[in-house]
């Protein structure tokens, strides 16, 4: 009995066994690399919140721009700018701007944004400064990870390399060859597969991730078949050990 136990246990352990071609990232392969973030950075949408200040030599020129003024009593910056105010970008892509009124920045990169509203405040202003920073930038990992949530960006830059490093990297039971990428584009929702295992991930087009994108990554078989025992079967297990061992000493007398 013993003997067919141990078996049973030894089977379940090789099962489980993963191979170096199952776990380990971007393994050599022939594989040309073009990953270029400006052709994957992430575009401004419909429910972004921007902090958005303006700056010049001439302070006063910036009061209309900034109800709340970057600049101290003494007219210098701030050391820590407080990026304020804040302007969401409505459902047709727009904000609303002090003095250029209805702008639409949705579609356009940051950087892109950024250059149309200086473009736009040097009308009124000469040389004109502009700071903008995507308050709601976050992105959610899930799945076999160490730490899953959600994990909130400073700035609109961040690999799925990077997010996943947030969350503890991917456990033993991750499967690296189908990592999905959710992502929300023009209101629909867009599935994005992704396998780690090849070097062929590097040029993804979801390598660079956007605001709201959410990483899964799925179990494999092992986990999903270690999730199948439930509490009750662990105790099914322990007494069936000890009702074998009692066996086994009674047959030995």
């Amino acid at each position: 009995m013993r003997i067919i136990l141990s078996l049973v246990i030894l089977l379940s352990l090789f099962s489980s066994c993963a191979s170096r071609k199952d776990l380990v990232y971007f393994q050599p392969d022939s594989t040309e690399l073009h990953t270029s973030f400006e052709l994957n950075a992430p575009k401004l949408q419909a429910g972004d919140i921007l902090a958005i200040s303006v700056t010049a030599d001439d302070v006063r020129a910036t009061e209309p721009f900034n109800p709340i003024s970057p600049y101290n009593s003494s007219g210098t910056l701030q050391s820590t700018n407080p990026f304020f105010p804040t302007y969401s970008i409505d459902v047709n892509g727009e904000i609303d701007f002090p003095k250029l009124g209805k702008v639409k920045l949705a579609g356009l990169t940051r950087t892109q944004a950024m250059d149309f509203l200086k473009e736009q405040i040097s009308k009124f202003i000469v040389n004109p400064g502009l700071s903008m920073e995507v308050r709601n930038f976050r992105v959610t990992v899930l799945g076999e990870v160490k730490n899953p949530g959600a994990f909130p960006i400073n700035n609109d830059r961040i690999t799925i390399l990077e997010a996943i490093g947030l969350a503890g990297d991917l456990t033993i039971n991750g499967v690296r060859k189908n990592v999905m990428v959710i992502r929300e584009q023009n209101g629909k929702k867009q599935e994005y597969r992704i396998d780690l295992t090849k070097r062929d991930a590097l040029n993804s087009p979801v390598y660079y991730l956007s605001q709201n994108d959410v990483v899964y990554i799925e179990p494999n078989g092992a986990r999903i078949q270690s999730s199948k025992y439930t509490q009750n079967t662990s105790i099914f297990v322990s007494v069936a050990s000890v009702v074998i061992t009692v066996i086994s000493v009674l047959t030995r007398k």
